[in-house]
């Protein structure tokens, strides 16, 4: 089967996880970029990382790189690349977005305008035409201009992976799915080891926890726009669906459990952990994190708590980092994992974090603090 070169973006600062992600799959990495992995594929990888990456925003194909410093420059570039391999004269293709640093060429608009008119230029002397419907399936294209070196990529994806179907309801703030997964991954929580989320809102952590705990595909049950296209075959996503699902197991010693404060928000949580198909694998509770205790030892806490973004409620959380610092330390063989941007994070929390990443969470910077307990005692066989 024909190979393509594929690209994966994902969050800055966890380009590490999605490259294990994508080799654990079976596939050769051949480069690692600021928020994005590149790797060798075919039609089946298309598929097979679509379906089962956690951490991945989407997957797009490459279809060439090239040089511009000006509008005429793009306008060539763009005309080289050989679109009708993928398009047919039915298809519906937009530049779905532009992204430029460091470069000439900055404005999205007339980069996304621009391109447009190459295509369809070098379309019309491909299928002898002017005018193009498009009503047919969609082919949308993403471009990356970094120092001048642009990037186009054909989008397989549609809808980001983030969006794994089950958050119809969510509360303010919530931590994106994928972003949740890959803080997860950071850790060396596995589905027999407790996991507990204080601040745990639409229930993102918990859920996330609970798809890996029976090794569920995150993308088994959403589309892509890819399944639509004439140049892959069905069958790649009809094989993969049928591999993830093979895949899947039932944990008989997952012990995963999600706190809030409101009530409302636990509903949703609830409401969200059922439409993921795993509500019998999370305990969600109203309780605050002033409460926060359980009896068993080896404990993770995994979390997302407030970050104070807005002025007025910065106020709150010195008294709120210091209460989950004070439950931690009571909790004294466990390990608290915490994203926030919150800059006091560790002053109040009590202790110095043993690692601290650096992630961008879209625009704004945060940091994954992993605060590591001691490790358990080795089961007797």
């Amino acid at each position: 089967m024909k190979t393509f070169e594929l690209i994966t973006p994902c969050h800055f600062g966890l380009e590490s996880v999605l490259k294990r992600e994508i080799t654990d799959l079976g596939y050769e990495v051949s480069a690692v970029e600021d928020g994005r992995v590149t790797f060798v594929g075919d039609a089946e990888a298309v598929a097979r990382v679509n379906i089962c990456s956690r951490t991945a925003e989407r997957v797009l194909i490459k279809l060439g790189s090239f040089h511009a410093e000006s509008f005429e420059d793009l306008f060539q570039g763009t005309k080289a690349l050989p679109v009708e391999d993928w398009i047919p004269k039915d298809g519906r293709f937009y530049v779905a977005k532009a992204a430029s640093v460091k470069s000439k060429l900055f404005s999205p608009s007339d980069i996304q305008s621009i391109m447009k008119k190459a295509m369809v230029d070098r379309l019309s002397g491909i299928y002898g035409i002017k005018w193009f419907e498009e009503d047919g399936a969609d082919y949308p294209f993403r471009v990356f201009i970094k120092k001048d070196e642009v990037t186009v990529g054909l989008d397989t994806t549609g809808e980001s992976l983030h969006k794994r179907g089950y958050r119809k309801l969510t509360a303010k703030a919530p931590i994106a799915e994928n972003l949740a997964a890959a803080l997860i991954m950071l850790t060396p929580w596995h589905h027999d080891r407790i996991l507990v989320d204080p601040f745990c809102g639409s229930g993102t952590f918990p859920i996330e926890a609970a798809l890996m705990a029976c090794n569920r595909a995150p993308g088994l049950y959403r589309n892509f726009t890819a399944e639509k296209w004439s140049t892959l075959p069905a069958s790649v996503w009809k094989d993969a669906r049928e591999e993830a699902e093979d895949e899947i197991i039932v944990p008989s010693d997952t012990d995963i459990q999600g706190y809030d404060i409101d009530p409302s928000v636990i509903e949703v949580a609830r409401a969200n952990a059922k439409l993921a198909g795993v509500e019998d694998l999370i305990h969600f509770q109203v309780r605050p994190v002033s409460e926060l205790s359980h009896a068993k030892k080896y404990g993770f806490m995994i979390t997302n708590p407030p970050y104070g973004e807005r002025l007025e409620d910065k106020k709150d959380l010195p008294l709120l980092y210091g209460t989950l610092g004070e439950r931690f330390k009571a909790l004294d063989s466990w390990s608290l994992y915490m994203i926030t941007s919150y800059e006091d994070a560790e002053k109040y929390i009590g202790r110095k974090a043993d690692r601290n990443r650096k992630i961008y969470n879209g625009m704004l910077k945060t940091y994954f603090y992993q605060f590591m307990g001691p490790r358990p005692p080795k089961r007797q066989k």
